[in-house]
């Protein structure tokens, strides 16, 4: 009863701000097709085509350098053939999204009846609850979205896990399956890969320890004018190159075996979870102090790139694709380089051998906050039956990772077919192409899901999914000894709010301290100053939070 109230308050400011044309479609159109699409009954699942074409509005983001009106997109051309719905988007460029859509979202002129590509933050999605800008999807989802009650009804995990405490579902998610538990694609993030032809050139052995690791990067550093000549190399030889702090580019897997073996494989969060079920910060532990302290030793030897603090993306790929590093970190090295003259690095010993999993990653890939209905919607669920349709297997994989039969351009997918004769999307051959620039120019993301029994009966396993996967099970699972992961856990409104608050403080500091001490070196008492400042910033607060609810997941 309170968020119905919510949301006609909501709807009443919306009247307020500009009567019938603050709810009707984006661009001052007239709301007699909302008023059409209110028509429609839905009681239950919808069959699609409509009898009548019916208009919806949408928000969606889009890469930089990608088409940026949705419409044109081949996928989104043949939903609107095979559901007559049409959609008029709101289109944000991705790198502008953040600023945008939180203005879009408190202003009910630019209000759409969804948003696709939400990705909303817990604290975000709940603040949005509250305000009555989104609306609870659980009854529609049960009714009217017959594709995605049957993902959760197989795998019952996700519908707890986009459950509120409350038993409200906020939004539509997003899951890509790819391997399970300790081999799921997600377990390792920021890979490590190293240049095989330079270590061929040079006689150089793989290094399995963190000593014979640095005397690589030093014979890079110090044979670096014969490297240059040898593969004709513009630009100077970079023996390692990173983005620290930066997700998939940041090299802190590097340090996982000082100590215990923790490293900090959690970026935002900063956390690991031990064998014996206890939540700690890993950016605490002795270990990640001898791995910070060793990395500072990399780089006053100019092993190091200088840039690798405050380089782009855009800079860091342009000096992989001319051939300068030695050692790189990245989701793919095709993304970087190619794949012909780099392999994974393997986990390196200082103490102790050890991967630790990414949070989160035992259950594959999710996204809790994906897509959103917005109170503006005349007839939500018709809305969610039309977003049901992303959760049919073949569209999913589509929306997720590009499609077939394209006018022009690079192709994704061809059709074919699977063992009994049914339609099977299957990958083609990327060659040289960059899976993220060709992925980026068909795909158009929003909820969706791909699961483990999808491959090989409506899609098959991407290539260069195919061998990371096989990247992770070879070489980094059998050494990740950690038998837990923080779990997706949808905590209360009042300890998102906290936890939020708190990780923001807490992981400023802790990314501040790192990139200053890996550069500039660890002061005398510097760390016992460090640990005394995270408690200033309710560290123990913080991880009293977190333990809580491990411990109701697994109670």
């Amino acid at each position: 009863m309170k968020k119905m109230i919510s949301r006609r308050n909501f709807l009443k400011a919306a009247a307020l701000a500009g009567s019938a044309m603050a709810l009707s479609a984006c661009g001052g159109k007239s709301s007699a097709n909302d008023k059409a699409a209110a028509a429609i009954v839905v009681d239950g699942p919808v069959e699609f085509p409509l009898a009548e074409t019916i208009t919806l509005t949408g928000t969606t983001s889009y890469p930089a350098g990608s088409e940026s009106e949705p419409n044109n997109r081949t996928i989104f051309k043949r939903l609107e053939e095979s559901t007559n719905v049409h959609i008029e988007w709101t289109a944000i460029q991705s790198d502008q999204w953040g600023d945008k859509i939180s203005l879009n979202m408190s202003n009910p002129n630019t209000l759409t009846d969804f948003i696709f590509t939400a990705d909303f933050s817990d604290s975000n999605l709940l603040r949005y609850a509250s305000q009555g800008v989104v609306i609870p999807l659980e009854e529609y989802i049960d009714t009217c979205m017959p594709n995605l009650q049957a993902v959760f009804e197989k795998y019952p995990e996700y519908r707890t896990m986009c459950t509120d405490t409350e038993g409200h579902i906020w939004a539509l998610p997003w899951i890509e399956q790819l391997g399970v538990d300790k081999t799921a694609i997600q377990t390792v993030g920021s890979m490590p890969f190293i240049n095989t032809k330079w270590l061929n050139f040079l006689g150089l052995e793989m290094p399995h320890n963190v000593d014979d690791f640095e005397q690589v990067l030093i014979a890079f550093r110090d044979n670096a004018d014969r490297i240059k000549s040898e593969f004709g190399i513009e630009g100077d030889i970079i023996p390692m190159s990173c983005i620290v702090n930066d997700g998939d580019q940041d090299p802190a897997i590097l340090i996982n075996g000082f100590g215990e073996g923790y490293g900090d494989q959690d970026k935002s969060r900063h956390i690991a979870v031990t064998n014996d079920r206890k939540v700690i910060c890993a950016a605490a532990q002795p270990g990640y102090r001898a791995g910070i302290e060793w990395l500072h030793k990399l780089y006053t030897e100019n092993l190091i790139d200088l840039e690798a603090f405050t380089q782009e993306w855009s800079t860091y790929v342009s000096k992989g694709k001319a051939g300068r590093y030695g050692v790189c970190f990245t989701w793919d090295v095709a993304n970087i380089d190619n794949l012909t003259d780099w392999e994974p690095l393997p986990p390196l010993t200082a103490d102790t051998t050890n991967i630790t999993p990414y949070n989160g990653s035992f259950t594959s890939g999710f996204n809790r906050g994906r897509c959103v209905v917005t109170a503006k919607a005349a007839n939500p669920a018709l809305v969610c039956a039309w977003l049901d349709q992303m959760y049919i297997p073949i569209q999913s994989a589509q929306n997720n990772w590009g499609t077939y039969g394209e006018d022009d351009g690079f192709d994704i997918f061809e059709m074919s077919t699977n063992a009994d004769g049914e339609p099977m999307l299957k990958h083609a051959p990327l060659g040289d192409e960059s899976p993220v620039e060709v992925r980026e120019a068909e795909s158009v993301n929003g909820p969706l899901a791909v699961l483990n029994d999808y491959y090989d009966v409506y899609v098959t396993c991407p290539d260069d999914a195919q061998y990371r996967l096989d990247w992770i099970e070879q070489i980094y699972t059998p050494e990740m000894h950690n038998d837990y992961v923080f779990p997706n856990v949808f905590m209360s409104n009042e300890d998102t709010e906290t936890v939020s608050e708190l990780e923001t403080d807490l992981s400023t500091y802790m990314n501040t301290c790192k990139a200053d001490w890996i550069m500039n070196g660890m002061a005398d008492g510097a760390w016992e100053e460090y640990l005394g400042m995270l408690e200033e910033y309710r560290l123990s607060d913080y991880l009293a939070i977190m333990q809580k609810y491990l411990d109701a997941y697994y109670a």
